[in-house]
């Protein structure tokens, strides 16, 4: 997985340019069964990939929080949410909500594991998002998510196959 890791950003990179151009083209003509196909790549993938083994979005990225997020981790942890807030949180440059440092707060790093996992934020549960419905409103965050999950790079790139844009040029002729 280490080896993975290292090669991801620049395989990331170098399909940066044809992802986004891929989506571009999918959005002018969403097929009607992409949640469907992105659902059945999603699974695929997660059969193969052991998040434990990995953990790299613990570890370099922080998940959006909301409100219900913080009033529902802060009573876990017995704590007061304004508590919570000084010690954990912060507003990034967009006025989102995320934590203050990385790796995540509540990563245990010799297993990869979750203190706060029952209660973890509805971004972390939901991550990476390539199994949601409408998937096609995520695709500028799911570009950003190949850099750092390798499994979204790999669904990605299997969705490339499964639906690739020279068969569906073809098609509209």
């Amino acid at each position: 997985m280490e080896k993975q890791l290292q090669e991801l950003p620049k395989k990331a990179q170098d399909a940066k340019k044809e992802n986004l151009k891929y989506f571009s083209n999918l959005k002018r003509r969403t097929p009607k069964n992409l949640d469907y196909v992105m659902q059945e790549l999603h699974t695929e993938e997660f059969k193969k990939t052991d998040c434990l083994a990995c953990g790299n979005c613990c570890k370099t990225t922080s998940p959006i929080f909301t409100e219900k997020d913080i009033e529902r981790i802060a009573k876990h942890l017995k704590m007061k949410v304004v508590d919570f807030k000084n010690q954990y949180i912060e507003l990034d440059s967009d006025d989102f909500l995320v934590l203050k440092t990385a790796p995540c707060s509540f990563l245990d790093e010799t297993d990869n594991t979750c203190f706060i996992y029952d209660v973890r934020p509805k971004a972390c549960a939901e991550y990476p998002h390539t199994d949601r419905r409408k998937f096609i409103q995520l695709t500028d965050l799911t570009v950003q998510n190949t850099f750092v999950c390798p499994a979204t790079y790999n669904i990605i790139e299997a969705l490339k196959q499964r639906i690739p844009m020279e068969s569906r040029k073809k098609i509209r002729r």
